[in-house]
């Protein structure tokens, strides 16, 4: 009856509230932390495993005009899926639970907030939570001697901005799901992504065809700063990378927000 009346006499909106769902989903993983610290060790075992197992068969890269080993040219390509990870996961698979089954966000709306409330509120937490992985990770690789230049102070907050552009993407695409099945295509997209976006290989390898398609991809843009920020090797190119991200960022959240309130509201 609450919900019903919360659709039918208009509420002023109350913006800013978007944080009551990051203190729910706090208050949820206090009892499941051990599937929120999950989340940090894949990228750290492809670290550890490909970049320095695989190191000595490798050699050596050219970054920027600098040489570079493989474990160093890799790690930040891991701390971008990390971000990337950590912010799909929220707003994918579990944004989609508690909209569909959970009936969450029906039980949300009859209270102040709002669709828009809904959407920053989610984010924020899936920003939250692949920055948590992106810090762990950042530590992990100064600990282990694979931060270059005083530019890694920058790293953190340009991982951050990674997560946000795929958690707002992540959002807008699980409001057009309609079964778990649909979620094969995030998968379909997401791997691909992964591999390819010059994460294990330079750009350079890549046939001319091959490589454009890989500098449209949003993990691609996510790779390249991050790379530059920790090895040391800015150029005005990562403004191109940081305005990629951030156009991504702003317009699938607004999709997000809009989408959201269609699908509850309908």
């Amino acid at each position: 009856m609450a919900a019903l009346i919360a659709r039918v006499v208009p509420i002023p909106p109350v913006r800013g509230r978007g944080w009551l769902l990051v203190e729910r989903n706090l208050m949820v993983y206090r009892h499941d932390w051990l599937v929120l610290v999950s989340g940090f060790f894949e990228p750290l075992f492809y670290l550890l495993s490909i970049g320095v197992g695989i190191a000595p068969l490798v050699g050596n890269f050219q970054v920027g005009g600098h040489a570079v080993s493989y474990p160093a040219f890799i790690a930040p390509a891991m701390l971008a899926a990390s971000a990337m990870n950590g912010a799909i996961a929220d707003t994918t698979y579990n944004l989609f639970f508690k909209l569909k089954y959970a009936k969450l966000y029906d039980a949300v709306l009859a209270t102040p907030l709002r669709p828009v409330d809904i959407a920053t509120g989610e984010i924020c937490w899936a920003l939250i939570r692949g920055g948590l992985y992106s810090a762990a990770f950042l530590l992990t690789m100064l600990a282990l001697g694979l931060v270059f230049s005083w530019w890694a102070v920058l790293a953190l907050p340009a991982a951050v901005l990674v997560g946000f552009a795929f958690a707002a993407a992540g959002m807008a695409g699980t409001t057009f799901m309609r079964s778990w099945q649909d979620f094969e295509f995030i998968s379909l997209a997401i791997l691909p992504m992964f591999l390819l976006s010059a994460t294990f290989f330079p750009l350079s390898t890549y046939p001319p065809v091959v490589r454009l398609l890989v500098e449209l991809t949003p993990l691609y843009h996510g790779v390249a700063l991050l790379r530059a920020l920790t090895l040391g090797t800015p150029s005005w190119q990562l403004l191109v990378s940081v305005a990629y991200l951030a156009a991504m960022a702003g317009v699938s959240l607004w999709v997000s927000s809009r989408r959201i309130g269609r699908v509850l509201l309908k």
